[in-house]
C-alpha cells in the first residue's frame, strides 16, 4: 500500500473536510501518487479522482421501532418513568391496590369464619383508616388484639 499522506492532507484542506472523509478513487491511484501540488490535486478533484466522501449520520432505524412501539402502548410501564414515586404510581392508584387487598382478606376470613362479624367490622373501619400498611400488618395486628375465632 502506497502512503498517500501528504496528498489526503492537502485534499482534506482543499475539500475543507476531515482527512478520514477523503476519497481517493482505487483505480486512479498512481495519479493521486504523482500529484504533489494544491494544483494538481484540485485537477483530480475536479476528474473525480478525489472526493468527499458524505457524512455518516446517526440512524434513525431503531429510533422509529421504539416510536412504533410506544405508539402501540408498548413501553411506557412504571420501569421507564422517571421522577418521584408518586409520578410512577399516583397515591390513589397505591392506596386502591392496597385497600382492595385489605378488604378482599377480610371477606375471606369472614367467609371462613375465621373472624366474628364484629371483629370483621371493627377491622374493617381499621383499614379504611389507614392504619394497615399491608395485609400482614392487618394479621399481626388482629393476632395482638385477639381477633381470632376461638374455635
Amino acid at each position: 500500500m502506497t502512503n498517500l499522506s501528504s496528498q489526503r492532507r492537502l485534499a482534506s484542506r482543499i475539500l475543507k473536510v476531515g482527512q478520514n472523509r477523503v476519497w481517493i478513487n482505487p483505480q486512479k491511484i498512481e495519479d493521486v501518487e504523482s500529484a504533489i501540488t494544491r494544483e494538481e490535486i484540485r485537477k483530480l478533484v475536479h476528474e473525480k479522482a478525489i472526493a468527499a466522501s458524505p457524512i455518516k449520520g446517526v440512524s434513525r432505524g431503531r429510533a422509529k421501532v421504539i416510536q412504533e412501539k410506544k405508539r402501540r402502548g408498548r413501553r411506557k410501564g412504571p420501569g421507564s418513568k422517571s421522577g418521584p414515586s408518586t409520578s410512577v404510581i399516583s397515591k390513589k392508584d397505591v392506596w386502591m391496590t392496597k385497600i382492595r387487598s385489605l378488604r378482599r382478606k377480610l371477606r375471606e376470613w369472614k367467609a371462613n369464619r375465621t373472624i366474628t362479624e364484629s371483629h370483621y367490622r371493627d377491622l374493617y373501619m381499621i383499614a379504611g383508616s389507614g392504619r394497615f400498611a399491608s395485609i400482614a400488618d392487618m394479621q399481626r395486628y388482629a393476632k395482638a388484639h385477639d381477633m381470632w375465632r376461638k374455635r
